[in-house]
């Protein structure tokens, strides 16, 4: 049985990732910061789900995590959050805040999981990005510029682990039905969807879960959109 880490897997496109690799046999690793009562009560409806309370963005209370956890065969780097504001209006707080959670996380979780995936010269990891960071958004350059850095982290890695047949792609959302994009107004947003339509955590999900397969070995260093056919 393979075991997969989840970072903030406890809503939103995280819980539906979550809830794929549960439903189809793997032990998942659920991280969550806050959100302690939704974490359990993923726990307590999937037998293989174990749950950790850690602040990706620290590096040692990740390191401590996985230490407990042991080996991790697939690692999605999926935890982040979102702020709307004019860059004249960010501050260095929340610069900080939004490069360590979304950005510094994903370095912070690979080089406490990659020792094992290397010595076992077999691994996953498979990053959450948005749309944002390959288009730019207005009113959240600290968003997307954590987004875009993310890009350029997957694009460099899949290269070096190249040999060591461990796989590092990146799953771009548009514009998805979440909690964090309640502060959007979605039917104004889902005009500008060639589809129409407005994207589901389990649309990104399903890409996640086809990444992670072993017959996908030969896709690495890859983004690919879920986005409705936004260009």
């Amino acid at each position: 049985m393979k075991t997969v880490l989840v970072t903030g897997g406890a809503k939103g496109i995280g819980r539906a990732i979550v809830e794929k690799f549960a439903e189809n046999g793997y032990k998942v690793i659920l991280n969550y910061k806050t959100s302690k009562d939704k974490a359990e009560e993923i726990k307590n409806k999937y037998g293989k789900v174990e749950i950790y309370k850690a602040d990706v963005s620290n590096f040692s209370e990740v390191k401590k995590m996985c230490e407990e956890v042991g080996d991790i065969d697939i690692l999605v780097n999926n935890a982040g959050i979102a702020q709307t504001k004019l860059f004249t209006d960010i501050t260095e707080t929340d610069w900080d805040n939004m490069i360590n959670t979304n950005l510094k996380s994903v370095y912070n979780c690979t080089k406490c999981v990659l020792d094992y995936m290397i010595h076992k010269k077999e691994g996953k990891i498979i990053n959450i990005s948005s749309m944002w960071g390959e288009i730019g958004g207005s009113c959240e350059v600290h968003y997307s510029a954590s987004k875009a850095g993310i890009i350029g982290f997957t694009k460099a890695l899949s290269k070096e682990l190249a040999l060591s047949n461990i796989q590092v792609n990146c799953v771009s959302p548009g514009i998805i039905d979440t909690d964090m994009n309640k502060m959007h107004n979605l039917s104004e947003l889902k005009e500008e969807v060639p589809t129409g339509t407005i994207g589901t955590p389990r649309d990104i999900a399903n890409t996640v879960y086809f990444l992670a397969q072993d017959e996908n070995n030969y896709i690495t260093g890859q983004v690919i959109s879920v986005n409705g056919g936004i260009c």
